[in-house]
């Protein structure tokens, strides 16, 4: 009589179903992109988004402003998850950012508050525009 395959202990999953399972990554295909673009590492070679991984894996994720976020696999899982439930599936090593990177970080969301992206025109304002090109 064979297992059914939710019953089984997995014994490897996908990367990027499991980066998105674990909560790190919202969708999978953002984590697909993500191996793809060469932000994902596994035990020190580049991370493939078909890579299997096991327990004892060691993952490491390049994030924006220059940060690394360091993580070994503690557990496995391909369908979603409680987000609690998520978090133990890892254990994250990232060490603290220094006080330089906070302040970093902090400025960073102060210039983006300040300059806020134009906003795009509504349909009175296309229709204006256009009847001032002369369409």
């Amino acid at each position: 009589m064979a297992e059914s395959r939710e019953d089984s202990v997995l014994e490897r999953v996908r990367l990027d179903v499991w980066l998105d399972v674990s909560c790190l990554f919202r969708t999978r295909s953002e984590a697909k992109r993500a191996c793809e673009g060469g932000k994902i590492e596994v035990n020190g070679q580049s991370g493939k988004a078909h890579r299997e991984i096991r327990v004892g894996d060691a993952i490491e994720i390049s994030r924006p402003l220059g940060r690394r976020q360091t993580l070994v696999v503690k557990g496995l899982a391909e369908k979603s998850i409680p987000k609690a439930d998520a978090r133990a599936l890892y254990e994250d090593r990232t060490p603290p950012p220094s006080p330089e990177e906070v302040d970093a970080r902090r400025m960073e969301r102060l210039f983006r508050a300040m300059n806020p992206r134009p906003a795009t025109p509504g349909k009175r304002d296309r229709r204006l525009i256009r009847k001032l090109k002369g369409r």
